[in-house]
């Protein structure tokens, strides 16, 4: 199997006036793209990946693609927050790490069967210390077909 799925990122409630991005490539070469400002609303980025694999020998899906970050075993994807997405007046620094973990072949088989489905996590976007929430997102609530 080699398919394109969507997927949604939203993240709740981050502070306002901080830049924050998708990232699309890896290590030295890529750039921030769907750029967005917070206004203390939430923030969404859609985007697709491919899958490989097959489920019916029981292999785990294999997430590629430009926006797919980190070794095989435990995919990712980036949000670039302050200057890391460009924002040259900006106090933050930051990187925020969504996994891909706990995206099935059951929620695969849902959204080839409609293509009006998505995947969507939900993230807050503020954390523990008030600024961008950072990091690996813990605790994660996952992936959901929406």
């Amino acid at each position: 199997m080699d398919q394109e799925l969507t997927l949604r990122i939203i993240l709740e409630n981050p502070p306002e006036h901080v830049d924050f991005g998708l990232q699309k490539g890896s290590g030295r070469i890529y750039e921030t793209v769907q750029t967005q400002r917070s206004t203390s609303n939430e923030l969404q980025f859609n985007f697709t990946i491919r899958v490989k694999g097959n489920p019916e020998q029981n292999s785990l899906p294999a997430f590629q693609g430009a926006f797919v970050q980190g070794p095989s075993a435990a995919r990712f994807v980036y949000i670039d927050i302050g200057a890391c997405a460009g924002q040259t007046d900006s106090i933050w620094s930051r990187r925020l790490k969504i996994p891909l973990y706990g995206i099935t072949w059951s929620l695969i088989d849902q959204l080839l069967a409609n293509d009006k489905l998505v995947l969507e996590t939900r993230i807050p976007g503020t954390g523990k210390d008030g600024g961008p929430i950072c990091g690996t997102v813990k605790p994660f609530a996952g992936w959901q077909t929406r």
